[in-house]
């Protein structure tokens, strides 16, 4: 059986639990579209309601897709969509999701990626998710420090982390595939100190990435072309796309660094932090740019306690 094919079965059966009758609308776009395939005839061989629409590709991670495309949305019990720029941060995704939809999404996932992590135990990886996002919840301060650099602190006070499970069965449930990782906006304007992104931002970093925090904006980016390029990526959307929008957690022990945020960002014993657009996990800042910069082998404390050094979970 093909091994793409295969891992999609056990998104839509797993992690979708998708059933016989059910409405499900897989989106996607011409780089991935043997991805939205696959998953189309994963949802077909469960008996479900599928169709497949595919976009033009959008330019930039969180922007919208077409308006007729959103409205319609709404009408499915399932959507899962694998495109090559990230639909979770729209508002044509929430809306569905606020509505009775359940997605995954899967932005630039590589076929690799795919048939290496969709087989994973999300329960086990759920689990520690949910018990890393509880800890981060109650905490009023976090702060992170690395190796290569990185120190930054910010209040989480009043925020909520949640846990991308990768179990997606109860209408309006939403998680990235692969999943697994918690995270949580900082509150606005209070982030403060250094980023340095020495994992994957722009594609795997050769040279690592500084980027210069000041009340909760990235005011100075340094390094060679990938900083540059982060600054030609962030340019279009002014100030808010500097946002320090997300710190987050990874969680799941069959991901590995390999230049796709998608799957990098999910690498157990990795942190990252994002700039951007917040609204999707509770912030106030909207912005078509949501970017990810992934640290390696980061030092995480939550008000006093430490739950990670050096890259190892703590709980």
């Amino acid at each position: 059986m093909d091994k793409l094919f295969k891992a999609a079965q056990v998104a839509v059966n797993n992690c979708l639990a998708v059933k016989k009758g059910e409405s499900v609308l897989v989106i996607t776009d011409h780089p991935l579209r043997k991805i939205g395939y696959a998953f189309w005839e994963a949802a077909k061989e469960v008996g479900a309601e599928v169709m497949l629409l595919e976009i033009l590709p959008r330019s930039s991670n969180g922007e919208e897709p077409p308006d007729a495309v959103a409205k319609f949305m709404k009408d499915f019990d399932v959507l899962i969509i694998p495109t090559s720029k990230s639909m979770s941060h729209t508002k044509a995704r929430r809306d569905a999701c606020e509505g009775k939809s359940r997605c995954v999404t899967l932005p630039g996932i590589l076929e690799d990626t795919m048939e290496r992590t969709l087989n994973a135990d999300y329960h086990e990886i759920a689990k520690r998710s949910i018990k890393v996002a509880e800890i981060v919840s109650r905490g009023k301060t976090a702060k992170v420090t690395t190796p290569a650099g990185t120190n930054i602190s910010m209040n989480i006070e009043g925020r909520t982390c949640e846990a991308d499970t990768g179990l997606v069965h109860k209408p309006g449930d939403f998680s990235n595939l692969p999943a697994g990782e918690a995270y949580i906006a900082p509150v606005e304007g209070t982030a403060n100190g250094i980023i340095v992104v020495d994992g994957s931002m722009v594609g795997k970093v050769k040279k690592p990435i500084r980027i210069v925090v000041k009340n909760g904006f990235a005011t100075d980016i340094i390094g060679d072309e990938s900083a540059s390029q982060l600054e030609k990526m962030l340019e279009p959307f002014g100030q808010p796309a500097r946002n320090v929008a997300e710190l987050g957690i990874g969680t799941n022990h069959k991901a590995q660094i390999v230049g796709s945020v998608l799957e990098d960002e999910k690498v157990m014993g990795t942190v990252h932090m994002a700039l951007g657009d917040n609204q999707s996990m509770g912030g106030n800042v909207s912005v078509p740019s949501h970017l990810d910069g992934i640290l390696l082998k980061p030092s995480l404390w939550i008000d006093d306690k430490k739950i990670m050094e050096d890259g190892v979970l703590k709980i």
